[in-house]
């Protein structure tokens, strides 16, 4: 049910917290961040999809997942909610779904779930 990358499950303690942080723009904190579904919607509409640590901006108008930063489309989207200021590329990035049918027309296929993350999904998941 669950795909991983490959890499070892680890569990993040308080200094790899501090070191990501180290690691985000000043904006970003781990203290503003959340798990989310992220889907990649700039080939079409089933793109490579991810469940992973989302860090919101202090202001909330910006979001920053694996090095990218994101800006709402304020509706203007087609199938797509957020922008990668970088590329332009559009994506749908939302809460994760306890039900798994994240993807726009349902279903959990190929999803990946950081490795980060996997521990505390599996959690969500049974909540």
């Amino acid at each position: 049910m669950l795909r991983r990358s490959g890499k070892s499950v680890r569990k993040i303690g308080v200094e790899e917290n501090r070191e990501r942080d180290s690691q985000l723009p000043e904006a970003f904190k781990s203290a503003r961040s959340r798990i989310m579904y992220i889907e990649d919607k700039s080939e079409g509409l089933n793109g490579p999809a991810w469940i992973g640590r989302v860090y919101f901006s202090k202001s909330g108008k910006s979001l920053y997942y694996q090095g990218k930063m994101f800006q709402s489309l304020k509706g203007s989207g087609f199938k797509a909610n957020f922008f990668e200021t970088e590329t332009g590329g559009h994506y749908w990035i939302s809460g994760p779904r306890k039900d798994q049918n994240d993807r726009l027309y349902g279903g959990f296929k190929d999803v990946s779930i950081d490795e980060d993350v996997q521990d505390e999904y599996l959690q969500y998941l049974k909540s």
